[in-house]
């Protein structure tokens, strides 16, 4: 999933820094029109870090392994937050840990990032259950969780199987791109049932959790 340095060309580098930034001052222009913008920072630093370590738990889906994303669950749980939550997540992994890269950081994030947007969108339509609808919430909330990882792994699929250099063997590597999205689909389902339990668990203890700060009317 994080696509590292001396993989894309310089123009999708660049193309992925142009996407990423829009998709910044969008989120950055929502948390402003919030009633209290910096209450949602310390729940956003919670979850950048969840965001920084999952990407070290990997699971075996043989003829490979894949590690946990969670952006679909910092879409719910953050809303406009979550994208700059796994931009700041994916820039320390790689500086630290060469983890991705730094010319490919604006296209990881925004192949991570805006499903996650979309993620808290999805997740808003347990509303047509009632916001207290443990059905809705819990249906929902696997939707929204696989569905983010899930678009994700499209994405970098896409990404990289339109841009292989045409002096490799083309159809090896396009094998081995769609193999590896694949095998994401077991992932899927893990980070879908765990974000179902999550909000669940949210909405019996905290359900302010996942409301979220009301905006600001225009």
């Amino acid at each position: 999933m994080h696509i590292p340095d001396g993989i894309l060309p310089a123009a999708v580098c660049l193309g992925g820094y142009v996407t990423a930034g829009a998709a910044t001052w969008y989120s950055l222009r929502k948390i402003g029109r919030k009633e209290d913008p910096r209450e949602g920072i310390p729940k956003a630093s919670l979850l950048t870090a969840a965001f920084f370590v999952a990407s070290w738990i990997h699971i075996p889906v043989p003829p490979t392994s894949v590690h946990l994303v969670l952006n679909g669950l910092l879409g719910v749980v953050l809303g406009c937050y979550a994208f700059p939550a796994i931009l700041i997540g994916l820039f320390f992994q790689a500086v630290m840990f060469q983890h991705g890269g730094l010319t490919t950081l604006g296209v990881n994030a925004t192949i991570m990032g805006v499903p996650a947007l979309l993620a808290y969108y999805l997740f808003q339509l347990r509303n047509i259950f009632g916001k207290d609808s443990r059905v809705g919430t819990g249906l929902f909330g696997f939707l929204a969780g696989a569905g983010g990882l899930g678009l994700a792994a499209v994405l970098a699929c896409v990404v990289l199987i339109t841009t292989i250099p045409a002096h490799v063997d083309v159809e090896t590597e396009r094998a081995g791109i769609y193999a590896l999205t694949l095998a994401h689909v077991p992932l899927m389902v893990i980070e879908g049932i765990f974000t179902a339990l999550v909000v669940l668990f949210l909405q019996r203890v905290k359900p302010a959790l996942l409301e979220g700060n009301r905006e600001i009317s225009a």
